[in-house]
């Protein structure tokens, strides 16, 4: 008897090695492949300035994609949280739609190509979580391994996309099962992003890398200025979070869908055409390490909120974490006028904390930090990512997340306080 619970463990154990390594290394290599096209999409635009004109074009294109083809596709992360939530309660063991990953795929490249300002993670976070649950009825898993399948697809995606596999693999069980993590879902969580990111890095693709050469000592004023900052990061977030919802009620309005990101397109197009500046659109990765230097100008990341909010609203693809790193790297550079800290911790808390406020992952968000700056920043990024999250309200980018009834619902609070 205790020789077959032995073998039975052992198989289990077996299963599950194997899904891990499966998941990561498909996934490792689908956000391989998407980086490098995204690197070369993004190069031939950076050559093509005339492209920008075609961006109503190619939001017609997308829209008309996902109306007809990838209508339930469309909800994006969302719809990886909602079957997480409701799997216990739905019967159907119907898998997210494999077309979901080359659509957000080929949506996002085009998204990049003609100038829209969006991120990456939720291109990879979706082609994690739609490759990795094809695996549930290959395995024949229950719901509560299929649970466990949807959090390691989006560990694996974070993990490839970003290159910080156990932020990666925190950020997953954060954001499906907030906090009540259960202790069966770490290990998967975070070897198979581990996997996905070696198998990631095995393409020879290369990360962005960020320094913090300075790190003031811990005192009491130096935690002072870093709650400040905090502070400022949260209310940022919530800012960001806000004006997305006030832009997917303008687009709702639009009854026929694909001609939101088509009308949307046009807006941007020219705004992007009369300022004859590509600064905020695509991801801004050099904007985000020049920040780690200089002091940006001081409305850059308000130009990014207001641009990638507008992008995404519309329908555009992409993500919303990289341009939360522009945001948060340039305000956090531009705080040195008033708070006495070093420049480059300042644009990392800023890095940091905001997408702390944003997705309401501030536990990730410490360890990314960790894994980004080393321990010495540690102790400032984790202050400020708890104190972003705790002042960024209770709403985040992700609609279906559960909420917390320990954070104030300042979205709520603004709607009621226009009623009176």
């Amino acid at each position: 008897m205790q020789e077959k619970k032995l073998n039975t463990s052992f198989l289990f154990i077996l299963k599950w090695m194997l899904i891990c390594i499966l998941v990561g290394s498909l996934v490792g290599s689908a956000t391989a492949l998407f980086l490098i096209s995204l690197d070369w999409v993004t190069e031939w635009r950076s050559h093509h300035f005339w492209m920008i004109n075609f961006l109503p074009v190619i939001g017609l294109v997308i829209g008309l994609a996902y109306y007809y083809y990838g209508a339930e596709s469309n909800k994006g992360n969302n719809l990886i949280l909602e079957i997480h939530q409701t799997v216990d309660a739905n019967t159907n063991i119907k898998p997210i739609p494999l077309l979901m990953a080359p659509l957000v795929f080929i949506s996002t490249l085009l998204t990049h190509i003609a100038g829209g300002s969006a991120g990456r993670e939720g291109t990879a976070v979706q082609m994690g979580g739609s490759i990795a649950d094809q695996f549930t009825n290959w395995f024949n898993l229950n719901k509560e391994e299929r649970k466990t399948i949807l959090i390691i697809g989006i560990s694996a995606g974070f993990a490839a996309v970003f290159g910080t596999p156990l932020a990666a693999a925190i950020f997953a069980l954060e954001l499906m099962t907030f906090r009540q993590i259960k202790m069966g879902n770490i290990l998967p969580s975070i070897i198979t992003a581990y996997c996905a990111h070696y198998i990631c890095l095995a393409w020879q693709v290369k990360h962005t890398m960020y320094t913090i050469p300075t790190v003031p000592f811990i005192t009491l004023i130096n935690l002072s200025w870093t709650l400040l900052a905090g502070f400022i990061f949260g209310l940022t977030a919530f800012i960001f979070t806000y004006s997305g919802k006030i832009f997917e009620g303008l687009f709702s309005k639009i009854k026929f869908a694909p001609w939101r990101p088509f009308l949307g397109g046009i807006v941007i197009a020219l705004l992007i055409v009369f300022t004859n500046s590509t600064k905020f659109i695509g991801l801004g990765i050099p904007s985000i390490s020049n920040a780690f230097l200089t002091p940006a100008g001081n409305f850059d990341f308000a130009l990014k909120i207001l641009l990638t909010s507008f992008t995404l609203s519309a329908g555009f693809k992409g993500g919303e974490v990289t341009p939360l790193f522009f945001i948060g790297a340039t305000l956090g550079s531009i705080l040195i006028w008033f708070i006495p800290l070093p420049l480059a911790l300042l644009a990392g808390m800023g890095l940091v904390a905001v997408f702390a406020g944003a997705t309401n992952c501030y536990i990730a968000s410490i360890v990314m930090g960790i894994e980004l700056f080393g321990w010495e920043a540690g102790v400032f990024v984790g202050i400020a990512s708890v104190v972003a999250y705790f002042s960024s309200g209770v709403n985040g980018i992700y609609s279906a997340q559960l909420k917390t009834g320990a954070k104030y619902d300042l979205y709520n609070f603004i709607k009621k306080s226009q009623s009176l």
